[in-house]
């Protein structure tokens, strides 16, 4: 995903690179997803206003202890999304700028794309997984949330709540794939020799660097979003009557509840899915290198035995 890692990746092309660079893209987002969902449960929680326990501690038990729910299916939809989204907007972005576009609207238009159709596809996940995090939900699973959703409300309830979901994901990724390839272009590149300890270091710090700014960008921007998509599926309301109810009851402040939380909840797992990321990515080129250079080896020995 990074400059470095994906032209590497992409000069030994290939449906075999292809096929390993989404590995790494879904590798890195099931690693984000699995270490980062006591955060989601947390930010999902603050955002809808679910009732919490009064002290830490009781507040601790609830996000990282039992009842479990959602997580198989939290975990799934985090996974798949973000890894169809970065690997899409990477190939998109390829695609584009060998076609003459500018690489401004190369790295915008792909994620615009991707995430919209990812995030309507993955509606029904994201609604039951976060209904399940209310403490007095008496649903066991999503399944049952799903069923409960579509025998009381039909199955159009599984939706509510997608304009307000791709509103705040879109700009979300948008703006973290921006700021991540934005970052890598004006990054010094590895001084050190490809292949040194040196040069992996400074490959890794790159990859920081780009994963941390994309992040934060991504989830400051979308915060309101977030607060207005939440309470759309604790309330049943349209878009238009949440923000005014918010407004008339908090103003603008409603923007920033949950905002620390949504910090930590959105820019990790998305700094941490693109450092991964990069890490396999890198981790996938060398290895590629080093087998071009044994069989350049090989056939070098070949053609002096003959």
């Amino acid at each position: 995903m990074g400059s470095s890692s994906a032209s590497r990746s992409s000069s030994h092309g290939g449906s075999a690179s292809s096929s390993s660079n989404f590995g790494a893209h879904l590798g890195g987002s099931a690693t984000a997803a699995i270490v980062n969902f006591p955060l989601w449960k947390a930010a999902a929680i603050g955002q809808s206003g679910f009732k919490e326990a009064p002290d830490f501690m009781g507040r601790m038990r609830l996000v990282f202890g039992p009842p479990y729910k959602g997580v198989a299916a939290t975990i799934f939809g985090m996974t798949w999304a973000r890894a169809a989204i970065f690997f899409g907007s990477d190939v998109g972005k390829d695609y584009m700028v060998q076609q003459g576009f500018s690489t401004t609207i190369a790295s915008t238009v792909p994620p615009m794309g991707v995430s919209a159709l990812v995030q309507v596809i993955n509606q029904p996940i994201v609604r039951s997984t976060i209904m399940l995090q209310d403490p007095s939900s008496t649903q066991p699973n999503v399944l049952s949330q799903l069923v409960e959703l579509t025998r009381t409300r039909g199955w159009q309830a599984l939706y509510h709540g997608s304009s307000a979901s791709v509103l705040k994901t879109v700009p979300k990724y948008v703006c973290a794939i921006f700021v991540k390839d934005w970052v890598a272009a004006r990054l010094p590149p590895p001084p050190s020799a490809e292949g040194t300890p040196q040069q992996r270091l400074e490959v890794l710090n790159r990859a920081a660097a780009k994963s941390v700014a994309a992040g934060v960008a991504g989830a400051a921007l979308t915060n309101p979003l977030d607060v207005i998509r939440n309470e759309m599926f604790k309330f049943e309301e349209s878009f238009t009557q949440t923000v005014r109810r918010l407004m008339s009851k908090e103003g603008w402040s409603f923007c920033l509840r949950g905002m620390q939380r949504n910090l930590v909840a959105v820019a990790v797992p998305i700094a941490m899915t693109i450092f991964l990321t990069d890490t396999l990515l890198e981790t996938l080129a060398m290895r590629r290198v080093k087998q071009q250079q044994q069989q350049q080896q090989q056939q070098q020995q070949q053609q002096r035995q003959r």
